[in-house]
């Protein structure tokens, strides 16, 4: 077969083609049927299929849950000094420092080996005792 045989044969695809038969009147006929028999009932276990179903989601979450506390424990941020600055200017600053490290601590937790999150918790430690620092120089 050639191009020329190929593309004689794709326009004859374009031109309609009428069916050997009428499909209407069996479309007819079997949505008539469909009308008058009616599918057996399946609500008798439904409510039971529904229960079973709810209940294994609430295991399957539970499950993936208390692995997720396992795997990952809550950090002791406790053992961690807090600093609450005398200057009310610089406390609102102070409690941001704070909470970013906290949560850098969690993030360097969750992926010790990240280099981007340890320089960011070096930074933050530096902004800290800045903060400090000015805090000693207010008086």
């Amino acid at each position: 077969m050639n191009e020329l045989d190929y593309l004689r044969q794709m326009r004859a695809m374009k031109q309609p083609v009428t069916p050997r038969r009428d499909l209407w009147a069996d479309i007819d006929r079997r949505l008539d049927e469909s009308a008058t028999t009616a599918p057996p009932s399946r609500q008798r276990g439904r409510p039971w299929l529904m229960a079973a179903a709810i209940a294994g989601v609430a295991v399957l979450g539970g499950g993936l849950g208390l692995h997720l506390i396992a795997a990952n424990p809550a950090p002791d941020f406790a053992s961690a000094p807090a600093w609450k600055p005398t200057d009310p200017r610089l406390s609102g600053a102070a409690v941001e420092l704070d909470a970013a490290r906290m949560e850098l601590s969690q993030a360097i937790q969750d992926s010790p080996d990240s280099p981007a999150l340890q320089r960011l918790l070096e930074r933050t430690e530096h902004q800290r005792d800045r903060l400090r620092h000015i805090e000693q120089q207010a008086g």
